[in-house]
């Protein structure tokens, strides 16, 4: 009765668990924010400079400049806004699912400096003078055209001001000499000058209307070849107050939304088939335990959907990527209970006498790895920007979601199963076969196999050493010839992504941007149809210019193209934070190691994630394989994954050491240690490292191309470790320790163990 209260139990949690998430999955996914390479949008970030010269950059003076910026958007209509004070004098503004790009670059970017002057420059009003709040859209009485209306604070001033003007009025002068003229600017900077500009077709002054007679009224009409939109555009930004500084643009990038929502498509599509490939996965391999895992991962996934939401986080293309990664670990504490109740199982215990000792021997390795992992996404994030600090919430979000459902969901369901007859008589449902039991009073020690094989690994370390030193000298040699091919986050620059409905070429597009005055460095057809070309410029083109590229190409394309301008300065900045990034994520694992294992674990464990660092640049070096910011942030997950890896084997290395109950002394017998240890963590590394390329794999052929460069490092990143934590990692350790028994025999007999939970 007491096991047939636990399967209900069991059915109970699972139904409640399937029906809220059927029920509500949908309405969770759908209010999730969408990053803007996921819908379309654009990104900025300003530096502030003060409009007087002797003001400070304060923080109250940032607020101030972040309060006027909120007005404008909300003027836009864009709900999904996100506007943050970076550092000392930086604002980096995104706004996500807007429709017309252009216009909203414009809005943020002007001063909004209203002023009202004479033909010799000379001001007269300024932006102060005008209520608030006051002007608007109109139509001209007297020819029905669009014009823009406000009104004065103060009408004596006004009329002291056209006074004046009216006294030089001469109608029969030509236009650009006459000195009556009411000129009015917006913006208005050192070197603007009204001789020169009105000259032009296009002059930079909104309107120079000639003044008759004085004018003693607070109403205003500004005229000029205004559309409504046009005027209406204008209004708002008189209405929105002038920004106390000058907005210098360090960095843009916008997405077409066209792109977004194909990005979008193709991703959720790759995150489908990559899942459902990892769940036939653990159920193939692992019997009935990876199908409690299954249920397991799926509640997994939707709580943190659901907490994400609850977050108000941004979900980016990067931050679907680490969703599924976070699936990886969550399958990789999975396997490793899995497979240590299997040894457990082989060694002729109960089936409740396995799960327990395989539940308490896993969660220190669990535990290690995934803090270790939670390190370097921590350090991700408070250095990253963007969508590299999504990435990186999502990640931990991940991290700590998945610890708590494979180590307690997981063991929680499997144990309400773990005391049924059914089971207890049939090993096989748990992926061992009876021949590969021993008797339970047979003290002969079971030799560990990978893949029904005994291996004997450390005698070939030469051949290890051999085989990563010609990897590295064949590294080095591309990386210091070639170098690596950097996008323009590190190098400046401007890139142009075109999308077109049909077939593009070469020759078309540079026809087009000869157009425009625009030359590329280089020109880069891709998509499976030829539909989508890359352009790459040396120098970074000027807002007007980009204004000018994209309604250009929305008219002959019909989609808006994606656009990135990076200034120097924010290219410096990225390798510096990546440097930063990497040495602390270094110097903490470092710390945490050598006080879980011991110093010469933590500096092998380094040594390893470097290699795997390293292969991963090398890789992009000798590929050619455009380097950019997303890159890093894979670069840095793979030293989570890599530490990882190492951390799980050399866990058993200590694990095995406590139970000698002794001192090892002697480089053979560490040597048998370290060799037996490595085949038994090699089925949990392999089938962990397989689960996560499935994923990855996922992404590269199947989700959106602008995460090609991403998945490509995370699969390379991927192999390396698991060659290295195998392989490299144990063998350098083992050469290093194994010479130093005789001054400082390993013994871990001190070290405290975690336990686990118990049934």
């Amino acid at each position: 009765m007491k096991n047939r209260g636990r399967i209900v139990a069991f059915f109970v949690i699972v139904i409640a668990f399937a029906i809220t998430i059927g029920s509500t999955v949908t309405g969770v996914a759908k209010d999730i924010n969408l990053g803007l390479d996921l819908q379309g949008g654009f990104e900025v970030l300003y530096e502030v400079e003060p409009v007087d010269e002797e003001q400070d950059v304060s923080r109250e003076l940032l607020e101030s400049t972040v309060q006027t910026l909120n007005d404008r958007v909300n003027r836009l209509g864009i709900s999904e806004a996100t506007i943050d004070i970076e550092g000392e004098d930086r604002i980096r503004v995104q706004l996500a699912g807007v429709e017309d790009q252009t216009e909203a670059r414009e809005m943020l970017s002007t001063s909004a400096r209203l002023s009202f002057r004479d033909v010799n420059d000379n001001e007269l009003l300024d932006g102060s003078d005008v209520k608030e709040g006051s002007a608007k859209q109109d139509f001209d009485p007297n020819n029905n055209s669009p014009i823009v209306t406000l009104q004065l604070k103060d009408a004596s001033k006004f009329g002291e001001v056209t006074s004046e003007l009216a006294n030089k009025y001469n109608p029969t002068v030509p236009y650009s000499d006459r000195e009556d003229l009411l000129v009015i600017w917006m913006d208005f900077q050192e070197g603007d000058s009204f001789a020169e500009e009105v000259l032009k077709e296009d002059p930079k002054y909104v309107s120079a209307p000639g003044v008759e007679e004085p004018l003693m009224t607070t109403n205003v009409q500004i005229t000029g070849n205004f559309t409504v939109e046009s005027a209406q555009y204008l209004a708002d930004i008189i209405n929105s107050g002038s920004l106390p500084v000058h907005m210098n643009e360090l960095f843009s990038t916008s997405v077409g939304a066209q792109f977004g929502e194909q990005a979008l498509d193709e991703t959720v599509f790759a995150a489908f088939i990559g899942i459902g490939f990892i769940f036939l996965f653990m159920t193939i391999v692992y019997r009935f335990p990876g199908a409690i895992s299954v249920v397991n991962l799926s509640i997994y996934i939707f709580l943190v959907l659901l907490v994400f939401k609850l977050m108000n986080g941004v979900l980016t293309l990067p931050g679907i990527a680490a969703l599924i990664l976070g699936v990886g670990m969550a399958v990789d504490a999975n396997v490793i209970t899995f497979e240590r109740i299997k040894e457990e199982l082989r060694e002729g215990k109960s089936l409740i006498a396995a799960f327990k000792a395989g539940t308490s021997n896993s969660l220190r390795a669990i535990v290690d790895a995934n803090i270790t992992t939670l390190l370097a996404a921590s350090v991700l994030f408070i250095f990253g920007t963007s969508s590299v600090k999504g990435f990186a919430t999502m990640l931990i979000l991940s991290i700590v979601i998945s610890f708590l459902t494979a180590v307690y969901g997981t063991r929680l369901l499997l144990q309400l199963w773990i005391k049924v007859k059914f089971l207890k008589q049939r090993p096989n449902w748990f992926g061992v076969k009876k021949s590969e039991i021993k008797d339970i009073s047979d003290d002969t020690e079971v030799t560990p196999t990978f893949l029904n094989r005994e291996l004997d690994i450390i005698p070939h370390r030469k051949k290890f050493f051999m085989f990563t030193s010609l990897l590295v000298i064949i590294g080095a040699v591309s990386l210091i010839m070639f170098k690596l091919n950097p996008g323009i986050d590190f190098t400046s620059g401007s890139r142009v992504e075109v999308m077109s409905d049909a077939s593009l070429t070469t020759e078309e597009i540079e026809d087009s941007l000869s157009e425009l005055d625009l030359t590329p460095k280089s020109i880069v057809i891709s998509g499976e149809n030829s539909e989508i070309a890359v352009l790459r410029y040396d120098e970074v083109i000027k807002e007007e210019k980009i204004n000018e590229l994209n309604n250009y190409f929305i008219d002959k394309y019909g989609n808006e193209p994606n656009v990135s301008v990076v200034s120097p300065l924010v290219g410096e900045e990225l390798v510096k934070n990546a440097l930063y990034a990497l040495g602390i994520a270094s110097i903490g694992m470092i710390l945490y190691v050598s006080i879980r294992f011991e110093f010469f674990f933590a500096i092998t464990t380094i040594i390893a994630l470097l290699h795997d660092v390293f292969i991963t640049l090398a890789v992009f070096s000798i590929t050619r394989i455009e380097f950019d910011v997303t890159i890093v942030a894979a670069v840095l997950t793979i030293i989570g994954y890599s530490i990882n890896a190492t951390i799980v084997t050399f866990d058993r290395i200590r694990e095995n050491i406590q139970r000698k109950k002794k001192v090892v002394k002697s480089f053979e017998e560490l040597s048998s240690i370290v060799n037996k240890s490595i085949v038994q963590t090699m089925t949990r590394t392999v089938n962990t490292t397989v689960t996560t390329l499935i994923a990855v794999l996922a992404f590269l052929f199947l989700g959106a191309e602008s995460i090609t460069g991403f998945a490509i490092a995370l699969a390379v990143g991927l192999i390396a470790g698991t060659y290295s934590s195998l392989f490299l990692a144990t063998q350098i350790w083992l050469v290093w320790r194994g010479k130093m028994l005789k001054q400082k025999p390993v013994d871990f007999r001190k070290k405290k163990r975690v336990e686990g939970p118990q049934v």
